[in-house]
């Protein structure tokens, strides 16, 4: 399992977070948290990077396919 949801999972277990103490320091609702973290692909930018920040990160470009070297 890749991507941002994921990295979401394991940085809250590294500080021993609940998702209910995470949802509420980043100030977000549980379902929302749980939908991030479970992958759903249609969720709001500006609640991710709520979330992202957190962990000093933000939602930025990417390659789409990142095996291809530019």
């Amino acid at each position: 399992m890749d991507g941002i949801g994921n990295y979401i999972k394991i940085k809250r277990a590294e500080l021993n977070l609940t998702q209910e103490k995470l949802a509420l320091k980043a100030g977000v609702g549980l379902r929302f948290l749980r939908e991030l973290e479970q992958g759903k692909s249609t969720l709001r930018m500006d609640k991710v990077n709520q979330v992202l920040q957190l962990f000093g990160q933000e939602l930025g470009p990417v390659p789409i396919n990142r095996n291809v070297p530019e």
